[in-house]
C-alpha cells in the first residue's frame, strides 16, 4: 500500500529563554512528519540540532531524498540502512512506528516488548545563568524531585552551590554541555560529589575526553555529545558510567531500543533525554524511559505552549501518551 509523506515545519515559543554553554534560543523549531496510507496516519517529530551540523533545511532535504522509498513502503528495518542516524531519520522512524500501531491496533510499546507503560519522573532543566539567577530558578523549582542544571562557565561551582542551597531536597544532575576542561574537571567532579550531585553530563568536549579513563569518578559521568548510536558504546565504556539516549541522536526509536539493550549489557546506566521539543517528540521516548535510571523528558515544560493533545505532566510526573498523540 502506497504512503503519502508530508514534512511540516513548526515553531513553538519557549517560556522565557533556554540557555546552555553554546548559546541561547527563544523558540523550538521542529519538523513533523506525517505518513498516510488512505486509512491511517502516523506522525513523528524531530528537532534539528546545529551542534550536529543539522538545520531545518538539511533535515527537510534528507526527508525529501528518502521520499520515493518511503512512499513505496520502505520498512523500518530498511530505513536504518538507507538513512544515517539523526533528526531526519528519527521523525520518519517514529512516524512508521505510529503508523504500524494505528494499522494493527497493537500499541507501539507492546511491539517494543513492554507489557504496559507507567508514569515516570522527569528531570526539570534550569538554564545557564548567573549564580543568583540560577539560585532564584532553583528556589522556584525546589518542589521538583530532580533538577538538571546547565553549566559550562567560569562560575560553575558557584552556580552549583547556589542551586544546592536553594533546592536542598532535590536531586541534581549537572550538564556541562562540553564546557569543562582537563584543567578543572577533577576539581569540579569532587565538589559536585561533596554537594550530592547524582550525575554529571558530558563534562568535556566529545573526542577530547580520554582523561576520563584516567581519573576517579566520585560522581557518575554520562556521555551525551560523545554518544549517538549503539556503535559508539564500545569505545566509551572506559570513560563513562552512563549514556544519554536521545531519539534525535540515535535516529529514532528503533536504534534507541538497540542502544538501550546494549548499554544495559555493558553495565552502563541509562538516561533518556530529549531536545527542546513538543509532546510528540517525547512520546516515543517514554517507552525507553520505563526502566531508565534517569529521565529527562521535560521539553514541553520548557515551552510557552505545547501541541494538542499533549502529554499530561503533574509536576514532574509525566504520564504515557494517549493514542491520539502517538503510538
Amino acid at each position: 500500500m502506497n504512503i503519502k509523506l508530508q514534512a511540516i515545519v513548526e515553531s513553538f515559543p519557549i517560556a522565557g529563554k533556554f540557555v546552555i554553554s553554546r548559546g541561547s534560543k527563544t523558540e523550538a523549531n521542529v519538523v513533523r512528519v506525517v505518513l498516510e496510507d488512505g486509512h491511517h496516519a502516523g506522525t513523528g517529530e524531530c528537532v534539528p540540532y546545529a551542534r550536529y551540523g543539522e538545520s531545518v533545511e538539511s533535515v527537510l532535504s534528507q526527508i525529501e531524498a528518502a521520499r520515493s522509498s518511503i512512499e513505496s513502503g520502505l520498512t523500518i528495518e530498511s530505513l536504518q540502512i538507507q538513512m544515517p542516524a539523526g533528526a531526519a531519520r528519527n521523525a520518519i522512524d517514529c512516524a512508521l512506528w505510529d503508523l504500524a500501531a494505528k494499522r494493527s491496533g497493537i500499541a507501539a510499546f507492546i511491539s517494543a516488548g513492554y507489557p504496559h507503560l507507567k508514569p515516570v519522573t522527569t528531570a526539570y532543566t534550569l538554564s545557564l545563568g548567573t549564580p543568583d539567577e540560577m539560585a532564584a530558578a532553583a528556589k522556584a523549582s525546589a518542589h521538583r524531585p530532580l533538577l538538571k542544571i546547565k553549566v559550562g562557565g567560569a562560575d560553575d561551582m558557584e552556580r552549583l552551590r547556589a542551586v544546592a542551597m536553594s533546592a536542598p531536597n532535590s536531586r541534581i544532575i549537572v550538564d556541562a554541555n562540553e564546557g569543562w576542561s582537563e584543567q578543572n574537571v577533577e576539581e569540579n567532579l569532587h565538589l559536585a560529589a561533596s554537594l550530592g550531585v547524582v550525575l554529571i553530563e558530558q563534562p568535556l568536549p566529545a573526542g577530547q575526553d580520554s582523561i576520563l579513563s584516567k581519573i576517579a569518578h566520585p560522581v557518575a559521568i554520562c556521555a551525551d555529545e560523545s554518544v549517538h548510536q549503539s556503535a559508539d558504546l564500545a569505545s566509551l565504556a572506559d570513560r563513562y558510567d552512563a549514556v544519554n539516549i536521545k531519539l534525535d541522536k540515535s535516529g529514532g526509536l528503533t536504534e534507541a531500543i538497540k542502544m538501550h539493550r546494549l548499554a544495559r549489557q555493558t553495565g552502563m546506566k541509562i538516561m533518556v533525554g530529549c531536545m527542546v521539543g513538543t509532546s510528540l517528540a517525547m512520546a516515543p521516548a517514554l517507552i525507553l524511559a520505563q526502566d531508565a535510571d534517569f529521565v529527562d523528558l521535560d521539553g514541553p515544560l520548557l515551552l510557552a505552549r505545547d501541541r494538542e493533545p499533549g502529554l499530561i505532566y503533574n509536576g514532574s510526573i509525566v504520564s504515557p501518551p494517549t493514542t491520539a498523540l502517538w503510538g
